[in-house]
């Protein structure tokens, strides 16, 4: 685990696991969380001899928390400096939720810079919210809403999205540890990037991916509806979606022996 400088003063936690690792996957987490969200993938995939760096991005987990700087592009340029700063080549990248909309942004922003193959999983993408001609996801207002939880009340607020974050049964201890995890980030961070949820939309960005895409998506997901995994088959070019029946947009763990051998299917094409 070390810190790498992506502004003057503002540094970015990596996780770097088995640096010796034959392919290299990067990870990129969810509103409002971090990067120990994929517990469950590096408990596995370094033994079938991966590389797994993750982050935590700016505002949440141990990374920096600057006041600014919560737009998919400011984010997609941190996680630019990351690969170079580290000289990563070929990598697979992996977004997860709002982590995915960073990656797809990205993909767009640089190219696929030095990026073999993309990951989306339960993606907040093309669009979180709704927009004339994309009858999908949250209105504005819900969002707002959340925005306003936040701000009054963020504990209650991660319990009420906790709620409805997995499909399968989870212990009371798991979600604490769930809403722990998204206790770390600052609040200010929560709600600046909540509000780059709402604004983004990437519906254009996605005829410039050009690296196969797997799309992981629940159909049971009341956070990012299945309709927006979808959208995603239509708009990226050389991409499959790999749909789990049971699963909300907790995809990482709700069905979890499934999503972490079809995770490996993926990975080894």
């Amino acid at each position: 685990m070390y810190y790498i400088e992506v502004e003057k003063n503002i540094k970015i936690l990596v996780e770097d696991l088995n640096p010796n690792g034959k392919d290299t996957i990067f990870f990129i987490h969810g509103w409002p969380l971090n990067h120990n969200i994929f517990e469950y993938q590096f408990n596995v995939l370094p033994k079938y001899g991966y590389r797994c760096i993750s982050i935590d991005l700016r505002g949440f987990g141990d990374s920096d928390k600057p006041w600014n700087g919560y737009s998919y592009d400011r984010l997609s340029d941190d996680v630019r400096i990351i690969i170079e700063t580290l000289g990563l080549k070929n990598i697979i990248l992996v977004g997860f939720s709002m982590g995915a909309a960073v990656a797809i942004r990205y993909m767009s922003r640089y190219y696929s810079y030095n990026v073999s193959k993309l990951i989306l999983l339960s993606a907040a993408a093309p669009s979180f919210v709704m927009r004339p001609g994309y009858p999908y996801g949250m209105t504005s207002d819900e969002v707002d809403d959340l925005i306003k939880q936040t701000y009054e009340n963020r504990p209650e607020m991660l319990s009420n999205l906790g709620s409805i974050f997995f499909a399968s049964s989870v212990t009371p201890s798991f979600v604490n540890w769930f809403q722990n995890i998204g206790l770390t980030a600052a609040g200010y961070a929560t709600i600046k990037a909540a509000e780059s949820l709402k604004n983004e939309d990437l519906r254009s960005d996605l005829g410039k991916i050009n690296v196969p895409t797997g799309i992981f998506h629940g159909r049971l997901d009341k956070i990012c509806p299945f309709e927006f995994a979808e959208q995603l088959k239509i708009g990226i070019k050389n991409s499959k979606l790999y749909p789990f029946e049971f699963s909300g947009h907790g995809i990482f763990h709700d069905e979890l022996k499934k999503f972490n051998s079809t995770l490996l299917e993926f990975l080894r094409k």
